[in-house]
């Protein structure tokens, strides 16, 4: 178990840090993406998101979205739907192409609640609630969190 961390002790401009816990994402029983070498975001009132390789990804398995989002501390994120033996999930993942800080660039982040699972050195997540944000929720991480069920917000 990780030291107990307050959503509220999170800085703001956000945190990127490079990680080398253990990150996996499964969906229909098979990993979709894993690594030691992934990165972390930490952002006032945000669950962190976890940011994986390129080639820790299973790209074969996305297909490239419409979606287009703007945050002013990462830059433009371009998104992937996922896809699956009963069609699309839409917009599971995104990545910055020429983001703010260049750590996380092309690095793919995932929506925790439209796959199967996720986990962090073991521990499956719980997804942030709502239908925006992408923090990954940990036994050891406090809120209250920022997002909720169909809010672009609080």
């Amino acid at each position: 178990m990780k030291p107990i961390e307050s959503v509220w002790d999170y800085p703001r401009p956000p945190r990127i840090e490079r990680i080398d816990w253990s990150l996996k994402v499964e969906h229909e029983g098979q990993v979709l993406a894993e690594t030691r070498q992934g990165v972390r975001i930490l952002e006032t009132s945000h669950p962190p998101c976890f940011y994986f390789p390129p080639d820790a990804v299973d790209m074969s398995r996305l297909e490239p979205s419409q979606t287009r989002t703007f945050c002013e501390w990462k830059g433009q994120a371009r998104y992937w739907h996922l896809k699956t033996a009963n069609g699309l999930i839409e917009d599971v993942c995104w990545a910055y192409a020429e983001p703010v800080d260049p750590i996380i660039k092309d690095h793919l982040s995932f929506y925790a609640g439209r796959v199967e699972a996720c986990f962090v050195d073991g521990e499956q997540v719980k997804p942030q609630a709502g239908d925006f944000y992408g923090g990954w929720i940990l036994d050891w991480v406090r809120g209250p969190f920022k997002g909720g069920p169909g809010t672009r917000g609080w």
